[in-house]
């Protein structure tokens, strides 16, 4: 496949019509349709139910439409940068970060970046910890903030803390109407929603694992992408959701401390293995100035590992 083939894909999957996006892309409809046709023989799948109206996409299109939009995001980013870099313009610093690290030191830690180093370009990436990891390999990312371990030599990770996790619980539940801590044995035979689905490992195997290891058993896992649907089908009383301390965002839900030992979720700095670039050292002194102050979302997080 080619980029041209991804933005011709992405742009009937927006549109969902083929003369809307020929029309938008100025080429004729017969040479769009056949360059998708082309791309679904390559992938050996189909992307477009094309007996509706307007199109639908199929599950397999929506996974590609997703990663499309992050490679032509990527592709513009690399455009500019290497403008930028090229003409003397900033130095750039690339962080990828899994969605929960934002409601913990992620939003001070960059402030304090950008205030030390304003003649830095910083840019933020949301990618889960494998994605992370293949993109420090690439080179497409300096640095990354994930929550699950990797064994490749490649890339280097340090512990920054461990995090105590929490059960989200509709309000009405029966579980709702205490704000004691509560054993991780409460989900046995309750619905349980897990993020993300993909791709895996992820935050949701760490959960599931830790089920595991204590023969605890929901009545159903419910997978879905994001930490934010998850907290919404919470509110919806589709089920409890277990999540990183920090990331109590909604405020209709009721949150209560899992205290089980060893019930935590490692933030985990990545980089590349023998990476000695200023931008680690920077980060790590800022961090740990952070976690000195005692901010109001650490007390219950946890606390940096010794």
């Amino acid at each position: 496949m080619d980029l041209r083939q991804i933005r011709y894909f992405v742009a009937v999957a927006q549109a969902r019509s083929f003369t809307r996006a020929s029309e938008k892309l100025h080429i004729a409809q017969p040479p769009l349709s056949r360059q998708i046709q082309l791309l679904e023989a390559e992938l050996g799948v189909q992307l477009l139910q094309r007996d509706t109206r307007p199109l639908q996409i199929t599950e397999a299109g929506r996974v590609f439409y997703e990663q499309a939009l992050q490679v032509l995001q990527r592709v513009e980013q690399m455009k500019e940068s290497t403008i930028q870099v090229g003409k003397g313009q900033a130095r750039r610093l690339s962080i990828g970060f899994v969605a929960s690290t934002l409601y913990g030191a992620l939003p001070m830690l960059m402030h304090r970046l950008r205030k030390a180093y304003p003649d830095v370009n910083f840019q933020l990436l949301e990618m889960t910890t494998m994605q992370q990891i293949a993109a420090l390999k690439d080179g497409r990312i300096d640095v990354g903030f994930g929550r699950v371990r990797s064994d490749d030599r490649s890339v280097s990770r340090i512990v920054l803390r461990e995090e105590r996790l929490v059960l989200a619980i509709p309000p009405h539940h029966d579980y709702g109407r205490d704000a004691r801590p509560l054993l991780l044995a409460t989900v046995q035979g309750q619905p349980l929603i897990v993020y993300p689905n993909a791709p895996r490992p992820s935050f949701a195997d760490q959960v599931l694992n830790m089920l595991h290891d204590r023969n605890i058993q929901p009545s159903e896992v419910i997978e879905v992408r994001e930490l934010q649907t998850a907290l919404g089908l919470v509110a919806a009383e589709a089920g409890l959701c277990i999540i990183p301390a920090p990331a109590k965002f909604r405020h209709d839900l009721v949150y209560r401390l899992i205290e089980d030992d060893g019930v935590t979720s490692p933030v985990i700095l990545s980089h590349r293995t023998n990476d000695s670039s200023w931008y680690i050292e920077a980060i790590l002194t800022i961090l740990k100035q952070l976690y000195a102050e005692n901010p109001h979302w650490l007390s219950e997080a946890g606390q940096p590992p010794k």
